[in-house]
């Protein structure tokens, strides 16, 4: 897949088949309609072509919108490109931007740009300045232009914006399985291994700390999880805890796993952890020593589960 960083850096000498939209999660709802442009641009002897946004339009247009995504951009792109898409730009989204008009945005984007073919889109998708015209103006304007319109249908746009809902709605409830199944992949975050303070080494329960750098990134409700990592290409499973550690008089939040069977040094390393299973909510415990019993039924638990993968 070739990654364009803006509009102007595109360039291609074949026409495409584009799609519009932020794509998040890139969810089954998603790969269905993804699927449907590499289809169509490989019956066409086009190439497929996804134009999304950083940030999100509405983080722009409503500044003081505190949105949450289900991905960072640099996991949007690698689920993109195992999706089979041939170009994605990411098209910096600003107020200058938001101000084209819908002529100006299909003359001067889709058709001197893109070289548009086919633009799939759906029946709901509003473009321009003030997101003024719909799919009929853009009908009209694929009859002026020469490139045809293909609508996805209201069950299949109903279906995308419902999981996104949905899986947002499940992660915020701990129900990473659920999240799971509509993702069609499980849920994982990315971040630099930094040093914490210690306390889980000093009960025998030592942990990873994992700094998120992207703050738009949605952090499932606090609590105790089934995670897997892969590290230096080995699969390692653990336990993570999201909170703010009440039982050493925390406040802020953390993200820190046990790694089972683990003790390589890895700090100031990037991993990425994946969310198997939600255990239990965070609790505060009266002492350390409670505290450590309640680890030790936590890992027998987790080892449990992951011997049934």
């Amino acid at each position: 897949m070739k990654i364009f960083h803006s509009i102007k850096s595109f360039s291609s000498h074949q026409h495409t088949v584009v799609t519009i939209g932020t794509f998040d999660g890139v969810h089954l709802g998603h790969q269905k309609i993804l699927e449907q442009i590499t289809k169509s641009a490989e019956a066409g002897n086009c190439e497929s072509l996804v134009l999304t946004f950083f940030p999100h339009p509405r983080m722009v247009i409503q500044e003081d919108t505190e949105m949450k995504q289900l991905n960072t951009l640099q996991e949007k792109i690698a689920l993109l490109d195992g999706l089979g898409v041939d170009n994605l730009v990411v098209h910096p989204f600003d107020k200058e931007f938001s101000r084209l008009t819908a002529e100006e945005f299909v003359k001067e984007v889709l058709v001197d740009v893109f070289k548009v073919k086919k633009i799939i889109i759906g029946y709901d998708h509003r473009f321009g300045r003030n997101r003024t015209a719909n799919i009929d103006d853009l009908i009209v304007f694929g009859t002026t232009y020469g490139f045809e319109v293909e609508q996805i249908s209201v069950e299949e746009i109903n279906e995308v914006s419902i999981s996104s809902t949905k899986i947002r709605t499940a992660l915020l409830e701990g129900n990473v399985e659920l999240a799971a199944d509509y993702l069609g992949y499980h849920y994982s975050l990315t971040g630099m291994v930094t040093q914490g303070k210690q306390v889980g080494r000093t009960i025998g329960y030592p942990t990873a700390n994992i700094k998120i750098d992207e703050s738009y990134k949605l952090i499932p409700i606090n609590g105790v999880y089934i995670a897997k990592c892969i590290i230096n290409d080995k699969v390692v499973f653990g336990m993570m805890n999201i909170g703010t550690r009440p039982t050493v008089d925390g406040t802020n939040q953390t993200i820190e796993i046990n790694l089972f069977d683990f003790n390589q040094d890895i700090y100031n390393q990037m991993i990425t952890v994946t969310f198997l299973k939600r255990m239990r909510s965070e609790q505060k415990f009266d002492s350390l020593e409670a505290l450590k019993t309640q680890l030790g039924l936590d890992k027998f638990m987790a080892l449990d589960y992951i011997k049934q993968l």
